[in-house]
């Protein structure tokens, strides 16, 4: 007998703090931000993120995207968190959580950084802190991130995480041609195996 799923209930919109960054739900006011950061690195983050860079070609997109985030945010679809250095209040990328429900709540991390970010560990600190409000706020038991094969930053953000990879299912009729630019790598990190904080 299947064990009925409980309804979850959307926690109240939260920030998160580290020690350098701020991690919050976006507001109207963050529009100019959010749209430029992915109008300039538009070709960058496209591969990873296509429905986003396609929902937004314009500023009037940025603005019902972002309002699409607090609406998600409340029916329990999306968790998305822009990232803020705390110190500067310079705008460097954001964090999503997407919750699935079933005999676990699980849930798929999503990140990105403006290119000018990368490389001083704020990702790792983004996700450790997402990571600990998923387990803590919303119920996640276990979150999984795909990164791609040929990103060995991404990789190394979830490997420091204690995001273990997972076994690659070869498909017995690709979807695509296997490059290395198209190969996905796996990772999962549960509750039970997460570093202690």
């Amino acid at each position: 007998m299947p064990v009925a799923a409980t309804l979850f209930v959307a926690p109240p919109l939260t920030t998160v703090t580290t020690a350098r960054l701020t991690l919050r739900p976006y507001a109207p006011t963050d529009e100019a931000d959010f749209f430029a950061l992915l109008d300039q690195e538009r070709n960058r983050l496209r591969p990873a993120f296509p429905a986003r860079v396609a929902a937004t070609t314009t500023p009037t997109d940025a603005a019902r995207v972002l309002a699409t985030f607090l609406s998600d945010w409340h029916s329990d679809l999306l968790y998305v968190l822009g990232i803020w250095h705390t110190a500067t209040a310079a705008y460097l990328g954001d964090i999503s959580l997407r919750p699935q429900t079933g005999r676990t709540r699980t849930a798929e991390i999503g990140y990105y950084l403006a290119q000018s970010a990368e490389g001083h560990g704020y990702a790792r600190e983004a996700l450790a802190a997402a990571v600990q409000f998923g387990f803590d706020d919303l119920q996640v038991g276990t979150f999984s991130i795909r990164c791609r094969a040929n990103n060995s930053r991404s990789c190394a953000v979830a490997q420091a995480a204690g995001f273990r990879q997972l076994p690659t299912r070869t498909r017995l009729w690709p979807l695509r041609k296997h490059d290395a630019e198209g190969e996905i790598l796996y990772y999962s990190l549960s509750q039970a195996t997460a570093p202690t904080r």
